[in-house]
């Protein structure tokens, strides 16, 4: 955010909660929002799985259809969200489950699950007409995805990762970087990324 206000662009962050997507995307379609950065997707996740913080079908489509530049990753897409009023269901029980507080428990993405969502990015995505790159964070997709935390998942990142490498097509840029998605290289990078876009 700090690079991207030193650079005279007004920042409005949304948090990726099911409403905070539905509310970007909807300000996109509106005509209020000339750019995006969209680093959390996990609202894909919970779409496509059946979580509670699903932000619609459409979602990552209203930048591509406004044709506005975009720079994209895949944050938090570990993870499939529930909670008190819609608890785990019964179908899920013997999964990877993280309790992250009272009100959210979240449940770890599979091998399988994770090439369906990214076949999901690529059909949005690979339908863009403007300047677009998707930037992945080789080593952890959220905090507790890296080497050593509780969804650290090697084979389901990297199912992730080789889908949209095998699914993507030559108009969306694709940029890897070998460390986590909050490290601040990568931060810096999704920045500097956005801001070549918009020159």
């Amino acid at each position: 955010r700090k690079i991207l206000e030193e650079n005279d662009l007004e920042v409005i962050t949304f948090h990726m909660t099911g409403s905070g997507g539905k509310s970007m995307e909807n300000l996109i379609r509106e005509g209020f929002i000339n750019a995006s950065l969209d680093v959390t997707t996990t609202e894909l996740a919970d779409e496509i799985v059946g979580g509670t913080l699903s932000a619609g079908p459409t979602r990552l489509t209203a930048t591509r259809d406004k044709k506005i530049p975009q720079v994209v990753s895949v944050g938090a897409l570990d993870m499939v969200n529930f909670g008190p009023k819609v608890p785990v269901p019964e179908k899920f029980k013997n999964r990877n489950l993280y309790v992250h507080n009272e009100n959210v428990t979240l449940m770890r993405t599979t091998a399988e699950e994770c090439e369906k969502i990214a076949f999901d990015i690529c059909e949005k995505l690979n339908q863009s007409t403007s300047k677009v790159t998707l930037m992945l964070p080789l080593l952890g997709v959220s905090a507790i995805a890296t080497k050593g935390q509780v969804f650290y998942d090697q084979g389901a990142d990297e199912a992730l990762f080789s889908t949209i490498r095998k699914n993507l097509k030559p108009n969306v840029e694709l940029v890897e970087l070998n460390c986590a998605i909050n490290d601040q290289e990568f931060s810096d990078a999704l920045a500097f990324k956005l801001l070549s876009l918009l020159k």
